[in-house]
């Protein structure tokens, strides 16, 4: 197992920092864009360069691509909401998310203003249809990028600390510890899952939140947006 793993960070590191950064980022814009999000896989590529982070200048730089990768992919699905949202909605790919996930960011943005901007970014399937649903509502783009660059910062810092340091780790660790590949393969599976359950256990909380506020509350076009 080490032998294997080793392999592949080693493979993975071969590629150019600069490369690996650039990817990240692109992967990232994509990701926060108008539903592309769906479809390309931005965590495993953001945690693929994260293990072959070599310095902590290296670290900072790919931590700092990937916010503004993310950035400039939730201003994106901003400004498309703002000027073709509606298009996009009644779409073939807008038909085939829902109808139902369309109104439960409509009413969770609607209800919940900059905070639901800021957790949807933990959200799967909110991340990418509510920076759009935010430009369909009118809401001031200055106060949308206030409330999600928190949350890209927080994202990108949390995905490429742990990974680094679980890779780190285990070079460390490899050449000594017979399990060291194991135990590394352990620690991305636990955060992976204290990931996916941190995403459902916000989902619950936020769908109980909705439930519990009148359906009066929310306007019919959708424009009332609180900061």
């Amino acid at each position: 197992m080490n032998d294997l793993l080793t392999g592949l960070l080693d493979a993975v590191q071969s590629v150019a920092p600069v490369w690996r950064v650039l990817i990240a980022g692109v992967a990232m814009m994509l990701e926060t864009s108008v539903l592309v999000g769906l479809f390309v896989p931005g965590d495993t590529i953001v945690m693929v360069a994260g293990t072959a982070v070599g310095s902590f200048w290296e670290g900072a730089a790919l931590v700092a691509t990937i916010i503004v990768g993310s950035l400039i992919g939730e201003s994106i699905g901003f400004w498309l909401g703002r000027v073709l949202g509606p298009r996009i909605r009644h779409s073939r790919i807008g038909r085939w998310i829902g109808e139902s996930h369309w109104q439960r960011a409509e009413r969770y943005v609607t209800r919940r203003g900059g905070i639901a901007i800021l957790i949807s970014r933990f959200l799967p399937v909110l991340h990418s249809v509510v920076p759009l649903t935010v430009g369909m509502s009118g809401y001031r783009y200055r106060r949308f990028l206030a409330w999600t660059a928190p949350a890209c910062v927080l994202w990108a810092s949390m995905y490429v600390t742990v990974v680094s340091i679980a890779a780190h780790t285990y070079r460390d660790a490899a050449d000594t510890v017979h399990l060291a590949g194991y135990i590394f393969i352990g620690v991305i599976v636990v955060f992976l899952l204290l990931i996916v359950g941190g995403k459902k256990l916000l989902e619950r909380l936020e769908q109980r939140h909705l439930a519990a506020e009148p359906e009066s509350s929310v306007g019919s076009d959708g424009t009332t947006v609180r900061d």
